[in-house]
């Protein structure tokens, strides 16, 4: 690890705190935090979910809901300007000038309703008071140093199509394109594919080495940390509980939390899996093609190709994975299999072809094919309690208990197994953290004892430590009622977790397919190189400087 490239703090933070609501009612989420940011350092901030690292980012730039939060103590300084209670003018002329911001989702972030030309050049007119010509300009630029490919073709896009990773470098060259003294990088590459993080991480890398810029990089991620921060700061509970160089953290941890942090990946093997299984899910050569209609009469020209010849066997007891970027076909392939997408090919489901039935005719397999959703957040209903959530296909199939005692204890058993407690049906899931959210949504699944659960991208949104309980849980299910699982991820460590077998999927065809160990150990394929490449290389490469 080099010195740490800094003459001095670029942002001091001094015992600082924040609470919400006032009095009787104050809730302290961040206690007696400090630390500093060096010029031209990489800090990360990481810990669980609610351990305060977003709270304290956003009070960098005095971004909380006022009167609902504020600090009862605590500094914060932008050299030796103190930003804790500045004035609204001042703070106007810091935000997206000498510190900018890059959020999780970029989809949430950007207008829907304005392209990314006008996006951009909203900012360089309020911040640089730009003509339009030169911001147009100063935009191509931007765009081309973020990387993003046709730039001047983009410049009239909508967020809505783009893919992620190109949203996000969007996000990234609207954080840059004041020159920032800090970038604050709120979980930047979360909800992004592998191969797409690691290009994000290394754009980082390569424009902080250009401006000498400052990065707080807040992430659960160890892997990023490990190869991008100089420094790590880690909090639990509101409060910093350790702060060491990078590699001194990874190597020698002090505090029994970062220990549990660095030891919380998912881990053990997939169940053995039983020669003897039978069949539960059965394609062969399934097609998912959207038709390109143009013109006025609305003639189909060609086809998108999401599914192009894709074969899959799913058995009882068994997890196939199915990998890929962003794009390349494994939702609507699983979408496919439940019959919830019109496909081509033969499909069978426990021996039986399903391929020709109708709504109707699904209608009664329904409750034997589940499905677990990425975000349990949007796909729980706020308005219900989590009784009713998980009641709500009990009645619809006819499962339901006679009476409501009956039909509560048959909710209590489905929560026990989840490892929640009975008494949580009646609460709404906003009371619950990611972790538990899930959880409910694997208990309204399995609570109709279904055969097939397809599982699409259902740790992706959730913490280190919490991804491997619910690795560990869908283990423990899997073996207790012998299902059948389709695991769709791009989290490749998890996969290795839980798969038999693996499916390698890109622009909607089938690149690679076998037994799961093999497949890690030795693909066979380029594009499969890359992949285990750019998910298992950051946490093989060892610490260095940024900006090297």
């Amino acid at each position: 690890m080099n010195e740490r490239a800094t003459t001095g703090p670029l942002i001091r933070i001094d015992d600082l705190s924040v609470s919400f609501g006032q009095r009787e009612r104050e809730t302290r989420v961040v206690r007696n935090v400090s630390f500093d940011i060096g010029r031209g350092e990489t800090v990360a901030l990481v810990g669980e979910s609610g351990s305060g690292k977003s709270v304290t980012a956003l009070s960098i730039l005095q971004l909380l809901p006022y009167p609902t939060a504020h600090h009862p103590t605590g500094s914060i300084k932008l050299l030796d300007r103190e930003l804790v209670g500045a004035p609204a003018e001042t703070m106007q002329k810091i935000r997206g000038d000498r510190i900018a911001i890059v959020f999780q989702e970029p989809l949430t972030s950007l207008n829907p309703l304005h392209t990314i030309e006008k996006q951009l050049g909203e900012i360089l007119f309020v911040h640089k008071k730009m003509e339009k010509d030169a911001a147009r300009a100063r935009i191509v630029e931007l765009l081309k140093e973020v990387g993003l490919p046709n730039v001047e073709d983009r410049l009239s896009a909508y967020p809505h199509q783009l893919s992620g990773g190109q949203r996000q470098r969007v996000m990234i060259a609207m954080a840059l394109s004041n020159d920032p003294d800090l970038l604050i990088a709120d979980e930047p590459t979360t909800a992004l594919d592998v191969t797409i993080q690691a290009q994000i991480i290394a754009l980082l890398r390569d424009i902080q080495a250009k401006r000498g810029m400052s990065i707080l990089l807040i992430t659960h991620d160890l892997g990023i940390v490990r190869k991008v921060a100089h420094r790590v700061c880690v909090m639990k509970d509101g409060e910093l509980v350790e702060i060491a160089e990078t590699e001194k953290l990874f190597n020698t941890p002090q505090h029994d939390y970062t220990k549990m942090l660095l030891a919380a990946e998912p881990k053990g093997n997939p169940l053995p899996a039983r020669d003897d299984a039978k069949p539960v899910m059965e394609v062969e050569n399934l097609r998912i093609w959207f038709p390109i209609r143009k013109g006025i009469l609305r003639r189909v020209v060609g086809h998108v190709k999401a599914v192009d010849g894709v074969d899959v066997t799913v058995r009882a007891g068994h997890t196939v994975g199915v990998v890929g970027e962003s794009g390349s076909g494994k939702t609507t392939l699983a979408m496919g299999l439940l019959r919830l997408e019109r496909s081509e090919g033969p499909i069978a489901f426990n021996g039986i072809r399903i391929d020709g039935y109708g709504f109707k005719q699904m209608r009664p397999l329904r409750k034997q094919m589940q499905v677990v959703f990425q975000d349990p957040f949007s796909s729980l209903s706020p308005r219900m309690s989590v009784g009713q959530i998980i009641e709500e296909g009990l009645r619809l199939h006819n499962l339901a208990g006679a009476t409501y005692d009956e039909r509560r204890a048959v909710i209590a058993n489905a929560l026990t197994e989840v490892g929640l407690p009975p008494e949580a049906q009646d609460r709404y899931p906003h009371e619950f953290s990611g972790g538990q959210r899930q959880r409910i949504a694997i208990a309204r699944a399995i609570v109709l004892k279904p055969k097939f659960i397809v599982l699409d991208e259902p740790t992706s949104a959730l913490d280190m430590s919490v991804q491997a309980q619910i690795v560990d849980l869908l283990r423990d299910l899997q073996d207790k009622h012998d299902l059948a699982y389709l695991f769709i991820s791009h989290d490749l460590k998890v996969v290795r977790a839980l798969a038999d077998e693996l499916i390698v999927m890109k622009d909607g065809k089938m690149v690679e397919q076998g037994p799961a160990d093999r497949i890690f150990d030795n693909p066979a394929e380029e594009y499969t190189k890359a992949l285990m490449a750019a998910a298992f290389d950051i946490e093989a490469v060892k610490t260095d400087t940024v900006g090297t």
